[in-house]
């Protein structure tokens, strides 16, 4: 499958953004699906992940209340909306996908196989 990640700007704090990774290869229903973002000389952390039926969501503490992670199977899609946002939200942001990760393993980054080329998000103060 391969992942294409698109929706960053430019916001001001407070603000919100609606990023989209939308697939193509294969169809998204068969993977779980995640995000995660790497901000300047930090290492790239997880954010949210989404389970393949939709109905299992993971957060990160610092986005939770704030992020929605969501997917389209129809439109073969997956979504992060961001609400609330905050300059230290300023990052590249990622999306990544695997067929074969188990529910209690979707925040590791290292269990995603597949991944996009990212997405730039600035938040200004």
């Amino acid at each position: 499958v391969q992942l294409q990640a698109s929706g960053g700007g430019l916001v001001q704090a407070g603000g919100s953004l609606r990023l989209s990774c939308a697939a193509s290869g294969r169809t998204i229903s068969r993977y779980v699906a995640g995000w995660f973002r790497q901000a300047p000389e930090k290492e790239r952390e997880f954010v949210a992940a989404i389970f393949r039926s939709g109905s299992t969501t993971r957060y990160a503490d610092s986005v939770k209340g704030r992020f929605t992670i969501s997917r389209d199977n129809a439109k073969n899609t997956v979504y992060l909306q961001m609400n609330s946002l905050k300059p230290e939200d300023t990052a590249i942001y990622y999306c990544a996908a695997d067929e074969s990760i188990i529910m209690s393993s979707m925040a590791l980054e290292n269990q995603y196989d597949y991944w996009g080329q990212g997405t730039l998000v600035t938040v200004s103060s």
